[in-house]
């Protein structure tokens, strides 16, 4: 995970950001969905920008924090018939999207456009590179 943290920070132009990312059950996505935006479901990632809001800029480096639900990225990956590490990533990168300012669902649909192109960008690049890496460890 780190490793594609590393590449999606250097491909989005900001190596030195820092972030945490934490891997949750359902249960516990569910509790931090109700809790702080009111959705009291589970989800599979949510992404607490630290460069919004009062305070924000204080560390320019410091995005923020990704929350990425396994039991719900696991679900997602055998629906779709990927292999679960496929699914984590996309939603690392989909978190830290959010995190440097990318929004598909308050801004407009350009701005959604925008986050999608650029989300297959880097995802090719990631599914490339840590895929097939973990397909030769296997």
């Amino acid at each position: 995970m780190r490793k594609v943290a590393q590449k999606i920070l250097s491909d989005l132009g900001s190596p030195d950001a820092e972030l945490s990312v934490v891997v949750v059950s359902d249960e516990e996505i569910r509790i931090i969905n109700r809790d702080y935006l009111q959705r009291d479901r589970p989800t599979n990632v949510i992404s607490f920008a630290m460069q919004e809001g009062e305070g924000g800029g204080v560390n320019p480096d410091l995005l923020g924090d990704v929350v990425i639900s396994a039991d719900t990225a696991a679900r997602d990956a055998a629906e779709a018939g990927l292999p679960f590490e496929s699914e984590l990533y996309f939603l690392l990168l989909h978190g830290i999207l959010h995190l440097c300012g990318y929004d598909h669902e308050r801004g407009t649909e350009e701005e959604a456009q925008a986050m999608e192109a650029k989300e297959r960008e880097i995802f090719a690049t990631i599914r490339d590179l840590f895929l097939s890496e973990a397909v030769a460890a296997g």
